[in-house]
């Protein structure tokens, strides 16, 4: 104790010991021996500093992933560089130009649109088919006139959908649809080159509410396009602006839990335009869902927890598309996976997959991770959390924030601890504790990065459905649900192809006849199960 008093003293010089030690020199003479860490601590204090002094330099993920695992600062991995600057004003109360002078947009810093040009172009290089339809199209310009307002995740991704939107003719305003998702400096190149964006990562409630307004309520233009991914600005348009469907042409919707809201509104005969599901395409299905939530729920839960999956025990809600990509991930980690699920047909793909099917209370005492991705809500309820095991770790690979009861644990009894961005520690009066990882919003976009590649996919299915939509004459789509058309689908596949090197095989006059096809598609009728 006294040495470490000692060593907090301003007037202390550090001298080097022979055998490589560190002695400290009190001004009264004497000389302790400092314990071998302080060399450590010091060099890790100066790394700091620098970190600080120079984000844009060194590689920041390697640095700010070592610095996450010693201290407790919100230097996340995945948290992108943006959240170390100290600036806590709101955006909102910002006034922000960009190059050209315009200020029509709300992002965190418009001064780090150079970073965001460059993620951009990175995931430019991965979304082959976006920029085969920019090439193709931009001559004829199929969505000339066309004013698109949307709410879908804004990433690097998104970005380049947004851009190629852009030069085939449309014009586009864009809000974010999760409040964690929205990659800063990615928001910041699209305001700097013109697009109105209102989003930056960590808004409240009411500030997603704000930027979906400021998306939809501007004077002197109106929009004749949704493109949604949640629902929640479809939801926002038929609260506060019914009039405007009168103007639009359509909706295209990419979740289960937008494209569920669509079918109750259709339901209830209050859809007043045509809206296509894009969730449901098999593109989407089963890339976007399956082969993207199989590399990135890994990706989410090592980044936030640091985590070994072998032999961990793990319960997942929904055996679906997203439920499989999980279970499949976290079997070949070496997990021991259990599965719940209330659909008899998936039940039986689970048990025949090799999973135990089982009702959560079964096992929530002994699971190490609880992950949902049922599209639902309530699924792990405050009763639930009370049972888990001290450590355990809960998730969301869903859309929505409803699948866990987040809202039941916010009372007085049980203290909220912040341990980096995204992981809060939610400890009980006994002194066990749970790890809730983004607060129960979506693991993969808010705590990791999902793969380009498949987001290409969807993005390209998005967009061929806009341009459906909005070039098909009066009278082909009513007031209803749309499925794309499987011959879109097919051209979606088949322009992803050549980044394997894939040769497809042709059928022969003859072959065509035999079967009753048509040589260039669609290869299947509607009714199949890919």
């Amino acid at each position: 104790q006294a040495s470490a008093m000692k060593r907090s003293d301003p007037h202390h010089q550090h001298q080097r010991h022979r055998d490589g030690g560190e002695a400290l020199v009190s001004p009264d003479g004497t000389v302790t021996e400092a314990p071998r860490t302080v060399k450590k601590q010091i060099q890790f204090a100066d790394q700091k500093q620098e970190f600080n002094k120079r984000p844009t330099k060194i590689g920041r993920r390697s640095l700010s992933r070592s610095i996450s695992q010693s201290s407790t600062d919100s230097y996340s991995s995945a948290a992108s560089y943006t959240d170390s600057s100290d600036d806590e004003t709101s955006p909102r109360d910002k006034q922000q130009k960009n190059s050209k002078g315009s200020s029509d947009f709300c992002v965190k810093n418009i001064k780090q649109a150079e970073f965001g040009r460059r993620e951009i172009e990175i995931a430019e290089q991965e979304m082959p088919a976006l920029m085969a339809l920019r090439k193709r199209a931009q001559g004829e310009k199929p969505l000339a006139g066309a004013k698109i307002v949307g709410c879908t995740h804004i990433t690097a991704q998104t970005a380049v959908l947004m851009e190629t939107l852009g030069a085939l003719g449309a014009q586009c305003r864009w809000a974010a649809c999760n409040i964690y998702s929205t990659l800063n400096e990615v928001a910041a190149a699209l305001a700097e080159s013109g697009f109105p964006v209102f989003a930056w990562k960590g808004e409240s409630e009411d500030d997603f509410w704000w930027c979906i307004d400021r998306c939809v309520n501007v004077e002197g233009w109106q929009p004749n396009m949704i493109l949604d991914d949640g629902g929640d600005l479809t939801h926002w348009i038929y609260k506060k602006y019914p009039n405007m469907f009168k103007k639009i042409k359509g909706i295209v919707e990419e979740s289960v839990t937008g494209v569920h809201r669509l079918y109750q509104l259709s339901k209830a005969g209050k859809l007043c335009v045509p809206a296509m599901n894009v969730n449901d395409s098999v593109t989407k299905q089963k890339f976007d869902n399956l082969y993207c939530c199989r590399e990135s729920i890994l990706d989410g839960l090592k980044r936030t927890t640091d985590m070994m999956f072998g032999g961990k025990q793990v319960v997942i809600c929904g055996y679906g598309e997203v439920g499989k990509g999980c279970c499949a991930a976290l079997k070949a980690m070496g997990s021991i996976v259990y599965v719940t699920e209330i659909d008899p047909i998936c039940a039986l793909q689970a048990c025949m997959d090799g999973f135990r099917l089982v009702k959560l209370n079964e096992v929530i005492r002994q699971v190490d991770i609880v992950i949902t991705c049922t599209g639902n809500k309530n699924v792990v309820t405050r009763e639930h959390l009370d049972r888990m095991k001290n450590s355990c770790i809960v998730c969301n690979m869903g859309h929505s924030n409803t699948e866990i009861d987040v809202a039941s644990l916010r009372t007085p009894e049980l203290t909220w601890e912040r341990v980096r961005s995204q992981v809060d520690h939610v400890i009980w009066p006994d002194g066990k504790r749970i790890v809730l990882l983004a607060e129960g919003r979506l693991l993969n976009l808010s705590c990791s990065t999902v793969p380009t590649f498949v987001l290409s996919i969807t993005a390209t299915t998005q967009a061929l459905a806009l341009i459906e939509l909005y070039n098909a004459p009066e009278g082909r789509y009513k007031q209803d649900v749309y499925l794309l058309p499987k011959k879109m689908d097919e051209y979606v596949a088949s322009l992803h192809l050549p980044t394997f090197d894939a040769h497809l095989t042709e059928l022969t006059d003859e072959q065509a006849k035999y079967l009753g096809l048509n040589k260039n598609g669609p290869f299947k009728p509607n009714y199949y199960r890919y």
